[in-house]
């Protein structure tokens, strides 16, 4: 079976534009569908917004722990303003992150972490 150079360009064309039709789909996934969600409470440590072209807001969650314990540290990420300009207004006060954990996301580009935070809360 000899396929002439059209033919081979056609196949090469199509098995291209599959695999990133594939790989766009995983993508749409893994941010469309949260393996979890869930709440932790503690006090906002650290908060930046990061990265050389996709931006992201990164921090980190002082988990409460018992007296004399080190703290342990949530990192999570922000992908919404107006959530990231709530939680610039609480840094250092006691709150509560409400999040959703999606696995297998491919590139940091979409954040540093698996954790994004989609509201937040004071804790008295």
């Amino acid at each position: 079976m000899v396929f002439s150079r059209r033919k081979l360009l056609a196949y090469a064309v199509a098995t291209g534009a599959a695999i990133i039709a594939l790989a766009v789909l995983y993508v749409w996934a893994t941010l469309a569908y949260a393996y979890s969600d869930g709440e932790r409470a503690g006090y906002v440590q650290k908060f930046s917004r990061r990265g050389w072209v996709c931006k992201t807001w990164e921090g980190d969650l002082a988990l409460v722990n018992l007296p004399g314990q080190p703290a342990e540290l949530f990192p999570f990420t922000v992908r919404d303003e107006v959530v990231a300009a709530k939680i610039n207004t609480l840094v250092g006060r006691r709150v509560a992150l409400q999040y959703v954990q999606h696995v297998g996301i491919p590139s940091k580009c979409f954040g540093d972490t698996e954790y994004f935070v989609t509201d937040i809360h004071p804790v008295d």
